[in-house]
């Protein structure tokens, strides 16, 4: 997901998919722990992912660079 993706998207949508997000990287951790998985760079691709999101709910909710709530 790039960030053009992620800014036109509303704030509902990107707390959904921060949460789908999140358990993609919950099952991805456990499934590196118990056996190995097929792409290990899917982990971080995900926390990429995860971290583009909360940057842009954190600027709209602060007002950096006038990101508004949608």
């Amino acid at each position: 997901m790039n960030i053009e993706e992620v800014r036109s998207k509303t704030d509902s949508e990107l707390e959904y998919e921060l949460g789908q997000m999140s358990q993609q990287l919950f099952e991805l951790r456990f499934k590196a722990g118990v056996e190995s998985i097929a792409s290990p760079a899917e982990i971080n691709r995900v926390r990429r992912a995860i971290a583009r999101v909360r940057t842009i709910l954190h600027e709209r909710a602060t007002g950096v660079r006038g990101q508004e709530s949608r």
